[in-house]
């Protein structure tokens, strides 16, 4: 069966609400609102249907207009992992291998010719609906590259559609800023490929490569063990420290669950986040300390400690001696 994520689905509802229709209208639905919390995915003809339905309540161009409203928190875990590609273009890579995490209907596939780049999305247009999605999803890969590059300035050179034009234009113009195309022999968007290879603002490695085994262990249906789970906040903690501690917040983000589910997966370990922490920090510290010449004020800061004088407390604490009297014994 073909599916779309409940959150894309939820996504056009809850859009449609803001632009003043109201939860009556929806009782009809075969997945009505009240529903929405006790499932993760939709039927594809349903989610086409209703895109269909809000176009016709709504106007011409609503599918573009929700596309520009989509965040990446709203792609899941795959949206988190976007935020950490290397480069712009990589979120098309991340997408041609992942998203079937939202459904299974889409296919992206970049063309490289010259200096330009051609993002196609492969999915026929059996009902209306399917064009309509098409837009909205050109319409949030839009917001998806100014937000992971934080550049206004990377936008498509032109938009084609395989479907006939609607009968206005305004979001469409509004979205992309660029020529649109209608009566295609596909749909795809051009952009310039130095933009697509653009380094992207957060690009960072240790926990992009987390995040990608993350998304890879969701497609496959695999649960994330305890004690994976707890070697994971370990590296992501190591990686922070040296701006500080982070939090179980920071790091629940990070690996795509709420701290009251990444509290409740240590606590099948018999571990706690503040004592991986302290161990984290111990590991570190004894670390620097016997292997390199880095100062005990530079250990401290390496370790998220504001001050010496914390740390040197905190060692003693962790070891019976304190750091210089440690690095002495070695």
């Amino acid at each position: 069966m073909n599916y779309i994520s409940i959150s894309l689905y939820k996504k056009i509802l809850y859009h449609a609400l803001a632009e003043g229709m109201t939860e009556s209208d929806f009782k009809h639905l075969p997945i009505p609102i009240d529903a929405l919390e006790s499932i993760q995915a939709v039927p594809a003809d349903n989610f086409f249907a209703l895109h269909e339905l809000l176009d016709d309540t709504l106007g011409p161009g609503f599918a573009v207009r929700v596309g520009q409203e989509m965040k990446m928190d709203d792609y899941g875990v795959l949206g988190l992992s976007w935020k950490t590609c290397s480069t712009v273009g990589e979120i098309y890579e991340r997408s041609e291998r992942y998203f079937q995490l939202l459904s299974n209907t889409y296919v992206f596939k970049v063309e490289k010719e010259g200096g330009l780049s051609k993002v196609f999305l492969y999915r026929d247009a059996y009902r209306r609906g399917v064009s309509l999605s098409n837009e909205a999803t050109f319409s949030a890969t839009t917001v998806v590259l100014k937000a992971i590059s934080e550049r206004d300035d990377i936008l498509p050179i032109s938009v084609s559609f395989k479907h006939a034009s609607p009968t206005k234009l305004d979001s469409h113009q509004e979205a992309f800023n660029c020529p649109i195309l209608f009566d295609q022999p596909a749909d795809f968007m051009v952009y310039k490929t130095t933009d697509l290879e653009s380094r992207t603002a957060k690009a960072d490695i240790s926990i992009n490569k987390f995040l990608v085994e993350r998304v890879e262990e969701e497609t496959k249906g695999i649960e994330v063990t305890s004690n994976k789970v707890a070697t994971d906040v370990e590296r992501l903690i190591k990686d922070a420290l040296p701006s500080g501690i982070p939090s179980i917040l920071q790091i629940g983000e990070h690996m795509g669950m709420s701290s009251r589910t990444l509290t409740r997966r240590l606590s099948d370990s018999g571990l706690t986040f503040r004592n991986i922490v302290k161990q984290t920090q111990e590991k570190i510290s004894i670390d620097l300390l016997k292997n390199t010449s880095s100062s005990v004020g530079e250990i401290a800061y390496q370790t998220g400690f504001s001050e010496q004088s914390a740390f040197s407390r905190a060692f003693k604490q962790w070891t019976g001696k304190s750091p210089l009297d440690y690095r002495n014994r070695q």
